[in-house]
């Protein structure tokens, strides 16, 4: 991957660093994941069950990558809080955090969306996040030049019927997010977005059934360019990068 017009390049090897993905088991995030360790990152992979975190470590271990696995819900808050020092007390330091993990929710009208799908929601695509950005920021700021990448979607500013859920919260989460990045402005930290678009995932399958997969990128295709917003020659702050433009929205 080499998109130098548009600000990001291939980000080579990234040996030395730390990273946390969360989401990490499938997807986008599994995908970032394996391409930061095949970089040499030393991989910090979040996800929920421990199978598929063991599956992706054999990924990892097949590119000759290193993972600590770290079988968590985003919804248990106290446990997500338990990660920045847990980071401290063995690293000292992090280096890139890839905040992938999002649900969809329920696809319907607004009146029809049940209380707890809502809640979960946002607990995930919106909470979560900020739980992670209070317990990280400490160990991000030890690093000589953290980077911060989340996941969008066009979905927050695209607004259509019966994607409430999903939408809003996405928009919320932009907002956290540039929240942030104004925070860490005078810091070596660099907060981003990245908006995939469509792309070949269960998330996507689920909110568009119809939808032939295979004429979809891959997740594969999207994470070199995740990687290259983690790469510490990445400076902008505050953007976010849309892959299907490939250009900054």
């Amino acid at each position: 991957m080499d998109d130098t017009t548009t600000g990001l390049s291939d980000p080579g090897r990234l040996d030395g660093t730390l990273a946390v993905v969360t989401g990490a088991t499938r997807g986008i995030g599994e995908a970032v994941a394996v391409d930061l360790a095949a970089r040499g990152c030393h991989v910090i992979a979040v996800g929920r069950k421990v199978e598929a975190l063991e599956a992706l470590d054999d990924r990892i271990r097949g590119v000759n990558g290193m993972a600590t696995l770290v079988p968590i819900e985003l919804t248990d808050g106290p446990g997500v809080d338990r990660l920045g020092a847990s980071i401290h007390e063995r690293w000292g330091k992090l280096d890139i955090f890839v905040g992938n993990a999002g649900l969809l929710g329920r696809i319907a009208p607004l009146a029809h969306v049940p209380a707890k799908v809502w809640q979960e929601t946002f607990d995930v695509n919106v909470s979560a996040n900020w739980r992670l950005i209070r317990t990280l920021d400490p160990v991000l700021r030890a690093a000589t030049a953290a980077r911060c990448v989340f996941l969008t979607s066009g979905a927050a500013t695209k607004l259509r019927p019966n994607w409430g859920p999903y939408s809003i919260s996405k928009a919320a989460l932009n907002a956290l997010v540039a929240t942030y990045a104004a925070e860490v402005a005078n810091t070596p930290i660099r907060a981003n977005l990245f908006s995939p678009g469509p792309i070949r995932t269960l998330m996507r399958a689920a909110a568009v059934p119809g939808e032939d997969p295979m004429t979809l990128p891959t997740p594969e295709d999207v994470a070199p360019y995740i990687a290259a917003m983690c790469a510490p020659s990445f400076t902008r702050n505050g953007a976010t990068w849309s892959f299907p433009e490939r250009d900054f929205v």
